[in-house]
């Protein structure tokens, strides 16, 4: 099937055998993928259902259900403070390719960034997009920019802490190396946060730690507000995915 373009389409789109097709989903498919009418597509509706499709207008016709089997075995919440400029972009495009299943996006003591509302439909875009480039079955949630302690009471207030591992990555201390303490013990959730430029204040590590999460090291180098999120996702997936 990898050779059939796929689309992200809202679940309620799905009806009795059919694929209600909006304005610019047509226009995407017809316009910008070239498909005829009768051509095949893979729609996919971001929970985890995929479909061999068949165009039929502003309609599609559903042929079968598909079964892929893409994703991770653990449930990965990456909290991350916002970078500056457009950083954030390619963080949620790396990050949707990795596996993440949530992205909690906060504002902390040090954030320079301070979005605006379009910026999260362009970041839930990015997300839907790399997620159909690399065949995931679930396009990843992208939460709305909260203060960091709201965002730790946001997450907490969602995990049962028997099957969940909490991780905060700080660049400076003598932290554990985050793969020395990945456990393997049937863990269903993973929450990992990465700082801002400058890291995490001495305060929000506390206040992590008074909830339940571990202070963890990437390695000894300093790395960028972008780029620690995607090797800690990179250390996740290779640690679970064997």
């Amino acid at each position: 099937m990898s050779q059939l373009q796929r689309i992200a389409i809202a679940p309620s789109q799905f009806q009795q055998g059919q694929i209600l097709l909006t304005k610019e989903q047509q226009h995407y498919l017809g316009r910008v993928l070239r498909l005829r009418e009768g051509d095949r597509f893979i729609a996919m509706d971001g929970k985890g259902k995929w479909w061999l499709a068949q165009l039929a207008g502003e309609e599609a016709e559903v042929l079968e259900p598909l079964l892929v089997e893409t994703e991770l075995p653990v449930s990965i919440t990456l909290m991350i403070a916002l970078p500056k400029g457009n950083g954030f972009d390619e963080v949620v495009r790396c990050c949707t390719e990795l596996g993440v299943t949530c992205i909690a996006p906060v504002l902390s003591d040090r954030t320079l960034l301070h979005p605006s509302p379009q910026k999260l439909e362009r970041w839930r875009r990015i997300a839907a997009e790399a997620a159909e480039q690399s065949e995931r079955s679930f396009v990843p949630t992208i939460l709305e920019p909260v203060a960091f302690n709201t965002g730790l009471s946001l997450v907490i207030g969602h995990l049962s802490f028997a099957n969940s591992q909490q991780y905060i990555c700080e660049a400076r201390g003598e932290f554990p190396h985050l793969k020395d303490c990945l456990q393997h013990k049937g863990q269903e959730t993973i929450v990992i946060a990465t700082g801002p430029e400058g890291g995490w204040t001495t305060q929000e590590i506390e206040n992590a730690k008074s909830v339940g999460f571990q202070p963890v090291s990437l390695g000894r180098r300093i790395l960028r507000a972008v780029t620690a999120p995607v090797v800690a996702l990179s250390l996740i997936t290779a640690s679970c995915e064997v």
